[in-house]
Formats: C-alpha cells, sequence, structure tokens
C-alpha cells in the first residue's frame, strides 16, 4: 500500500478524539472514530414467487433501470408499514446473519462473527480488521486515494460520489470525517479526480452478471485503469427483475473474490426499496439479505442503505420510485449536504455512510484499529449434536462441504427422494414460537452440489419436509426445526464444494 504517510500527515494535530479517547501520541487521530450508530431495526421479509430464467445477456435485464436521472424529484409516498416478523427462541440481542472469520468457512475457535440487520454498517472486528489488511497487501501498487463505482444507474449518477470533490460538501459538525474527504479528494485517474470520472464497471440498466462478462471483463478493465484501493459495489435493483437469488449471490461472490484477489477492498451497499411496484418491492429485503451474507462470509464491509431510507417518507427515492433523489438548493442539487434536511434524501443518506465506510476501511488499512472490538457470534458447530443456531432471522452462513461437515445423513426418504446425498454435511437449527414460513436459499458455484433439506425436531431421514438444491420454502408451525445442507453425491463422485446458505421468513 502506498500513501498512507500523507494520510497520517493530514490527520496530525486534529485535536481531541470526539469518543472521548486520547490523543494519539503522534498527534494523528484514526479515521475510525465517528463511525455511525446503529439505530432501532424493523425485520424486512419478502414474498414467494416462482424459480426465475438464468441471467440474460447484457442490456437485456428485465429490471426498470433504464433511465438514471441527475435530479429526481421528491416523492410523497406516506412511510412503509414493515413487519416486525417472528420472534425465534433463544434469541440474542443484535444477533443476524452468520459471517466468517475465514474465506474457508470453517472456525475452529470462537464462533465466525454475525453481521447484524440491526445497523446500518457492519461490524468491523480486530479479525476482520487483518482480513482487509491482508487484502490491500495483495495490491501494492495500488491507489490507496482511489475509489472504482460498481453498480448500475444509482452509481453513474453524478450526485453519487461527484460532489466530494467539489466545494459543496456540508459535514455539519462531522469533523471526524474531514480528514477522510481530504484523502479521497486526492484520489487522480489520469490526471482526473477518481471522484467525478466515469467507472467502467458501472452502467444504467446492469444487473449484478453484466459486469463480468466479456474479455476482460468491465470489472477488470476498471481495476486495470484506475487502479482502486476500494470499490463500492451496488447491484440488485435490476436483478430483481430475475427473482433468482442463487444466481445473484454467485455474482455477487464472483465480484467480491475478483476485486479482493486483485487487492481491491469493496464496500457493498445494499438496494434501496421499489417504490415502484409493491411486488418487486416484497423481494428487496431478500436480496438485501443476500449481499449482506456474501460480505459476511468474505469479511468485508456492508452498507444498509435500505434500511435507513426505509425510515423516510419519501424512502430516498424520486418520482419514478426507483431512483435515488437528491437535497437541492436553489435549484441545484446537493448530494454532499448532511444537514438533517439534507439527509432526507436518498444520494445524501448514501454519500454519508459511503464517506463513513471509507473513514472505517482506511481506518482499518492505516493502522489496524477496528471499530467494533466485539460482535454477535454464531454458536455450534454444525453437528448433529450441535448445530449452528439460527437465533433471528434473516439468517446467513458460509461454510465448504470439501473442507469440513460430518456425514450421518446420506438419503431423505421423508422428502420422496432417492438422490444420493452421501457427501459431507452441516447442521443448523432455529426455534419459532409461531407458524412461521420460512425460505432457504443455497448458493453454490462451479460442479459444487449442495442442497438444503427441511427437517422435523427427529433429525431423522423420515423426517425430511422439504429439499431443493436452490431454495426451500415452506411454512412450520412453532417448534424446533433444522436444516441440513448435505452434499450430493453423482457417479460415485462427491460435488462437495463451498455454499452460502441465506434463511428468510416469508409474509
Amino acid at each position: 500500500m502506498r500513501r498512507f504517510g500523507a494520510l497520517l500527515l493530514a490527520l496530525a494535530g486534529c485535536g481531541e478524539d470526539p469518543a472521548g479517547g486520547d490523543r494519539r501520541p503522534d498527534g494523528a487521530r484514526a479515521l475510525l472514530d465517528g463511525a455511525l450508530d446503529a439505530t432501532d431495526a424493523v425485520a424486512l421479509d419478502g414474498a414467494t414467487a416462482e424459480r426465475a430464467p438464468p441471467d440474460a445477456p447484457v442490456g437485456d435485464a428485465p429490471g426498470p433501470d433504464r433511465e438514471a436521472p441527475r435530479d429526481a424529484a421528491v416523492d410523497t409516498a406516506p412511510e412503509a408499514t414493515l413487519d416486525g416478523g417472528a420472534t425465534l427462541d433463544g434469541a440474542t440481542d443484535g444477533a443476524g446473519d452468520g459471517a466468517l472469520d475465514a474465506p474457508s468457512g470453517d472456525t475452529t475457535t470462537r464462533g465466525a462473527v454475525l453481521y447484524p440487520a440491526t445497523q446500518t454498517h457492519a461490524p468491523l472486528t480486530p479479525e476482520l480488521v487483518e482480513g482487509l489488511r491482508a487484502i490491500a497487501a495483495r495490491g501494492p501498487t495500488l491507489d490507496d486515494h482511489v475509489v472504482s463505482r460498481v453498480g448500475a444507474s444509482n452509481s453513474v449518477n453524478t450526485n453519487f460520489l461527484s460532489c466530494f470533490a467539489g466545494s459543496n460538501v456540508d459535514l455539519a459538525g462531522r469533523d471526524a470525517l474531514r480528514p477522510t474527504l481530504d484523502f479521497v479528494r486526492e484520489g487522480r485517474v489520469a490526471g482526473a479526480s477518481a471522484l467525478t470520472r466515469t467507472s467502467l464497471a458501472a452502467t444504467v440498466g446492469w444487473s449484478a452478471f453484466a459486469v463480468l462478462q466479456g474479455t476482460p471483463s468491465a470489472l477488470t478493465r476498471e481495476v486495470d485503469t484506475a487502479r482502486p484501493r476500494m470499490a463500492t459495489v451496488l447491484f440488485g435493483t435490476n436483478d430483481i427483475g430475475f427473482r433468482d437469488l442463487p444466481r445473484y449471490g454467485a455474482n455477487l461472490l464472483d465480484i467480491a473474490d475478483q476485486l479482493t484477489a486483485r487487492g481491491v477492498v469493496p464496500i457493498f451497499t445494499s438496494i434501496p426499496p421499489r417504490d415502484d411496484s409493491a411486488a418487486a418491492d416484497l423481494w428487496v429485503p431478500r436480496y438485501v439479505s443476500v449481499m449482506r451474507v456474501v460480505a459476511q462470509a468474505r469479511g468485508l464491509p456492508f452498507v444498509d442503505l435500505e434500511r435507513s431510507l426505509r425510515m423516510l417518507p419519501t424512502h430516498g427515492l424520486g418520482s419514478d420510485g426507483i431512483h435515488l433523489n437528491v437535497y437541492t438548493q436553489g435549484g441545484a442539487a446537493r448530494g454532499c449536504v448532511f444537514t438533517p434536511e439534507g439527509l432526507r434524501y436518498g444520494h445524501n443518506q448514501r454519500n454519508l455512510f459511503t464517506l463513513e465506510a471509507f473513514q472505517r476501511v482506511l481506518g482499518a488499512l492505516r493502522d489496524g484499529r477496528a471499530p467494533d472490538r466485539e460482535a454477535p457470534r454464531l454458536s455450534g458447530s454444525g453437528t448433529p449434536s450441535e448445530p449452528y443456531e439460527i437465533t433471528s432471522l434473516p439468517f446467513g452462513d458460509l461454510r465448504n462441504t470439501a473442507t469440513g461437515g460430518v456425514r450421518a445423513l446420506g438419503r431423505y426418504p421423508g422428502c420422496m427422494s432417492a438422490a444420493d446425498e452421501g457427501g459431507a454435511e452441516y447442521y443448523y437449527r432455529l426455534r419459532v414460537d409461531r407458524p412461521t414460513r420460512l425460505r432457504a436459499v443455497v448458493v453454490t458455484r462451479g460442479t459444487t452440489d449442495v442442497d438444503v433439506h427441511l427437517m422435523d425436531a427427529s433429525l431423522r431421514p423420515e423426517g425430511c419436509v422439504a429439499r431443493d438444491d436452490r431454495v426451500v420454502t415452506r411454512e412450520v408451525p412453532a417448534g424446533t426445526w433444522h436444516l441440513v445442507l448435505d452434499t450430493y453425491v453423482s457417479g460415485g463422485v462427491e460435488r462437495a464444494g463451498e455454499y452460502l446458505l441465506v434463511v428468510l421468513q416469508d409474509p
């Protein structure tokens, strides 16, 4: 990594830590202070739908993202009322989705870090900080000042990031963010501001698969051209048209893995609500949950923009109900005004959260400090006698049946299936206190074939209630239930490998 010496100088003499901590010996203050605190959350649930077709070619996405207006008008729709969701027995404060301490999906000491669905910024604990520093070490020649945009119209829109390069920035008292702002302002690509340039990896109308297509792909060309240390990633608004959560998850994993292999730290940001279509909006929380679990699986920053926008009367959207709106003064867009009035608008909120995410990442890379000393963690060992405990929904976890698991079940006659599931499996347990419609999604890539089985409390083969290689949906009565993620065997060959599990509550 380079140029962090300049950041140290920029931070020197900034004064006392706003969180009340001591000044650093060199007079420099870590960028980690002043991160957004979590606020009360609401559970966001989706609706059922049939399996969607596979990815379409670039430009054929069935989503609504066809225009990227600069200044979207303020919508006047009333604030949405959200379902609080079912209570799970034994739930713990803040526990949401399962994350991993390592990309392998296996932990040998403490339980995996959980990314709660109850805060805007996902936890960044000491072990996750070390993971980010290891990622950055893979790209020692990348420019620490440069950020790339990866996404569709809400990322193409000039109200996102571009205003940081100008003079109309109002931090509204968030002085701890000033050094971070000054630092990213220094980013240059071919002599021009990295904050205002046109990204090769962001295009109106794109779904997540589009940025991966071609040889070289748009994602590869963007990294080759910009040499960024960080990349903001927001896909999903158009992906909803496919109703294909497993494929969306696989695409996000590919994006994450390709960026981190080059030393780029992706900052995943959840999609906004879809006020243009009630049917589409029911799918938004599902897509958000999949992205959250992907970020957890790779130990990457995650910003839950959707959660915050739901609290606004207009959901931070323009009159089309799709694109983020922006605060205006005297008829001019002011996306970097973070006053209470400014933060009633979508782009303003996204810009603030993104700047805070930059602060957290750069602070971690610069001096290894973690803004979160502790976080909720997954309990259990994934065995029949000690399953991983699902204590709240949504939930997510990533494991690898090629490197772990047990072999206790091989057939599931209760599901009327003769499939050979003789490979390794992992076990999960959840308890619901009222009838609950569950949706369990399994994401795999390549030749890996891991199936999801919904089991009753007996955990006997005859107790299988539903199974599939992609998605299981089923309403279950109150009680104890299990999910078994088991490896399919084809022609005597175990199709073992990495899987991503996402469990949601459907309405």
